[in-house]
């Protein structure tokens, strides 16, 4: 059986993959650079441009999953796929609280990029 992801990194001891459908994402970049009139270079461009977008959401998945494990609670993986990510929780806290807090960790990363870029 094919797996479904591959394997990229470890960060904090939590694998991160990417869905093999990641690719089409680049693909689908490319065809749409070509059709607005790009040149190779422009299109280059907008993929380094997915790539930073791809990096942003492993960041933002591991708020979730180090908020987790600030709880006790263990990530499976992150995996990554064209129209998002999500950290794999092996469990779910029992407090409210805990889970708020971990819910809020992912966009609290969101901000915290925006301010830097800003």
């Amino acid at each position: 059986m094919l797996s479904r992801s591959f394997h990229i990194t470890n960060l904090a001891g939590i694998p991160v993959k990417v869905h093999w459908t990641f690719g089409f994402f680049f693909l689908w970049i490319a065809y749409t650079g070509n059709r607005a009139g790009m040149d190779s270079t422009g299109i280059w461009i907008l993929c380094l441009f997915a790539i930073v977008l791809f990096v942003c959401v492993v960041l933002h998945e591991l708020g979730h999953a180090l908020m987790a494990r600030k709880f006790k609670v263990q990530t499976k993986d992150i995996i990554i796929s064209p129209i998002g990510g999500v950290a794999r929780l092996l469990n779910m806290p029992t407090n409210p609280r805990h889970e708020l807090l971990i819910a809020i960790a992912g966009p609290a990363v969101n901000l915290v990029i925006a301010v830097v870029l800003g």
